[in-house]
């Protein structure tokens, strides 16, 4: 756009100097405008980036919950708060569009004025016989040429200044990320996993949630982590399936910390059933696949019937072909809860993560997640149970206590078990008699 703008300029200079100079004069006065449309605009259209992305959370967090809204009467709470994001999105709209629109319309009346002044000029030069007729035309038209496109700039500045705003957040997004690299081949972990004063906190937080955390567990051990709410057990999943990294400390597989893997190779030797389990869309079958896009029929059978949930596959009205919807909405909570597990489970991979695994399941589910986890044991892979209901750890034979982000113990179950039924049934100190003295027997 400038090299068109300065090459028509350079064409009214030559035509005769006093049209290049008051082509010039316009084009720096709509420059001027462009550069003021640049400063009224950026804050609305900041503005409107977050409201947008409020308005746009508001409803997704709508329809994943929309049981939940609808039974406890929240559907006009819901429409209002959505209804005042909008209100705000669509008031930063107006002002940036204010904005634009105003000084658009000013630098069509200033080009039009300009294009006015170019032909006063050239008439003035005409007269006194330094120009021809034909050069009061050419003026004309070079001159609304020149000033054509910052015109066409400032019609369609909102829409640059979003574009410009959304390549900056991208690129510092991008910049966040690690360097892509391809780390050498490493063999399949096979015989221990080993953390190391892990400390991790949410990211884009500095407040540590886990702090100091060390175990090791060595092939077929099956490690059940309790503790009270808050105490990290999340946290502590997501940080070993390499969701969340640590601030401090190491885990590692065989000895090789995450990072000397792709996360491609690394997810196929992890299995991870998170405590919120959503499926995506498509059949039973691609989920549990983890939508290979060649999977092996057999490993998907395999997976299903290691997780216990082939027949209730089978039981569904298209089989291992059911399309589960989006989110798995076609499904039960326990059926999705299985088939994630079936999911964790697929190909055998040496660490599987259950976080909550049994928050959805009957009678029936319990019994298979313990023959699953010690079928896991009994081929020699890893298994770390977040547990709150105890049927949970059945299969489990070491057991991992949290307490406000530290663990406090750590070792066979049974004896664990024994140190924290001791712990919380010891009779609390009792307290200190006060004599109070009656005055009035006293005084009597």
């Amino acid at each position: 756009m400038v090299r068109l703008t300065a090459h028509y300029l350079g064409i009214c200079y030559l035509l005769h100097p006093w049209l290049g100079y008051t082509a010039l004069g316009g084009a720096i006065i709509l420059v001027a405008l462009t550069l003021l449309t640049e400063v009224l605009t950026r804050r609305p259209t900041k503005a409107i980036s977050s409201f947008a992305a409020s308005r746009s959370e508001l409803a997704q967090a709508g329809h994943r919950n929309a049981e939940a809204i609808v039974a406890m009467g929240m559907v006009g709470r819901m429409v209002h708060r959505w209804a005042e994001a909008n209100r705000e999105y669509m008031a930063g709209q107006w002002s940036a569009s204010d904005v634009v629109g105003g000084l658009g319309a000013v630098s069509k009346v200033l080009r039009m004025v300009l294009q006015s002044a170019v032909l006063g000029v050239g008439a003035f030069l005409v007269i006194h016989q330094e120009a021809t007729a034909g050069i009061i035309i050419a003026g004309a038209i070079l001159a609304a040429r020149a000033l054509a496109p910052v015109d066409l700039a400032i019609a369609h500045w909102k829409a640059f200044a979003a574009c410009r705003q959304s390549w900056d957040r991208l690129n510092r997004l991008l910049t966040l990320l690690p360097p892509e690299q391809t780390p050498m081949l490493l063999p399949a972990p096979r015989e221990k996993l080993t953390v190391e004063n892990a400390s991790v906190a949410p990211p884009g937080s500095v407040k540590l949630v886990l702090q100091d955390v060390s175990f090791k567990l060595e092939r077929g051990n099956a490690l059940g982590v309790i503790g009270p709410t808050g105490s990290g057990k999340s946290s502590l999943a997501r940080l070993l399936v390499g969701v969340w990294q640590p601030v401090r400390g190491k885990i590692r597989l065989d000895g090789c910390t995450f990072d000397q893997w792709s996360s491609e190779v690394l997810g196929s030797h992890i299995g991870y059933l998170p405590q919120d389990v959503e499926l995506l869309s498509g059949t039973v079958a691609q989920n549990i696949a983890r939508f290979e896009p060649e999977a092996d029929p057999k490993a998907v059978l395999a997976a299903a019937k290691a997780a216990g949930v082939h027949e209730l596959i089978i039981e569904l009205d298209e089989g291992y072909k059911t399309q589960v919807g989006e989110r798995g909405e076609a499904l039960s909570a326990g059926q999705a809860q299985r088939i994630a597990l079936a999911r964790a489970l697929y190909r055998d991979p040496f660490l599987i993560v259950l976080d909550e695994p049994n928050s959805n399941l009957d009678a029936a589910g319990d019994e298979a997640l313990t023959r699953a986890i010690l079928g896991v044991r009994a081929r020699g892979g890893i298994v770390i149970v977040i547990a709150h209901r105890p049927s949970a750890i059945a299969g489990v034979d070491l057991l991992l206590v949290l307490k406000q982000g530290r663990a406090q113990a750590f070792g066979p179950k049974d004896e664990v078990l024994s140190k924290v039924l001791q712990r919380d049934a010891a009779p609390a100190a009792p307290r200190p008699l006060k004599v109070v003295s009656d005055k009035r027997n006293a005084s009597s």
